[in-house]
C-alpha cells in the first residue's frame, strides 16, 4: 500500500512539470507574436508610375549651340537607375511609364502641365506618379528634381531636389542618391 502514495507523488510531480512546460511554451509564443505581427502588418508596396526624366539644359554650351548637349543614353541611365532604386527599396512596385505618349501633354513636358501625369498614372493602375528633371547648369554641375503625386487627387506628396557635381555619366547615381537619402527616408 505504500506504493500508491508514491505513485500519486510521481503523478503530481509530472503534472507540475507539464504545467510549467505549458506556461513556458505560452510565454515563448507571446514573445514571438510581435515578430509575426510586424510581418503581417507590413503594407503592400505602393504602385508608382515612373515617367521619363526630362532634361532642362541651361548650360552655356547649350545656350551657345541652341540645343541640349546631353545624350539620350545618359537620360535612359537616369530613368533605369530611378526605377531600380525604387523597386529595390521594397516600398514601391514600379510601373515603367517612360514610353508614355506625350502628344496630349501640354508642351510635351510634365514639368509644365500642372500635375497631368497623375491622371495618366491612374489609368496605368498606379497609386502615385513620379516625374523627374535633370537641370544641367554647366558641363559639370547639375540638379536632380523629383516630384511624387497622388494619382487620384493630383496632390503633391513629396518633392525633393539636390545639386551634384559631375558629368552626365553620374546623373543616374545622383538620382539614386536623391531617392535613397531624401525620398525614401521622408516616407518613414
Amino acid at each position: 500500500m505504500h506504493s500508491a502514495p508514491r505513485a500519486f507523488e510521481q503523478l503530481s510531480w509530472l503534472r507540475s512539470f507539464a504545467w510549467i512546460g505549458s506556461v513556458a511554451v505560452l510565454a515563448l509564443g507571446f514573445l514571438a507574436l510581435p515578430a509575426f505581427a510586424t510581418k503581417a502588418s507590413k503594407a503592400a508596396p505602393t504602385r508608382i508610375a515612373v515617367f521619363a526624366f526630362e532634361l532642362d539644359d541651361e548650360s552655356p554650351a547649350a545656350s551657345l549651340l541652341n540645343e541640349a548637349t546631353s545624350t539620350a543614353a545618359a537620360m535612359e541611365k537616369v530613368n533605369s537607375d530611378t526605377r531600380a532604386e525604387l523597386a529595390q527599396s521594397g516600398r514601391y512596385e514600379v510601373i515603367d511609364a517612360s514610353k508614355t505618349d506625350m502628344s496630349a501633354v501640354a508642351n510635351r513636358s510634365f514639368k509644365s502641365c500642372d500635375g497631368c501625369e497623375a491622371g495618366i498614372a491612374l489609368k496605368l493602375g498606379a497609386e502615385q506618379s513620379l516625374i523627374g528633371i535633370v537641370k544641367r547648369a554647366t558641363q559639370t554641375d547639375y540638379y536632380i528634381v523629383i516630384q511624387i503625386r497622388d494619382a487620384r487627387s493630383g496632390k503633391v506628396l513629396d518633392q525633393q531636389a539636390a545639386n551634384f557635381a559631375g558629368g552626365e555619366e553620374g546623373w543616374g547615381t545622383g538620382a539614386r542618391m536623391l531617392i535613397r537619402h531624401q525620398i525614401l527616408p521622408s516616407k518613414n
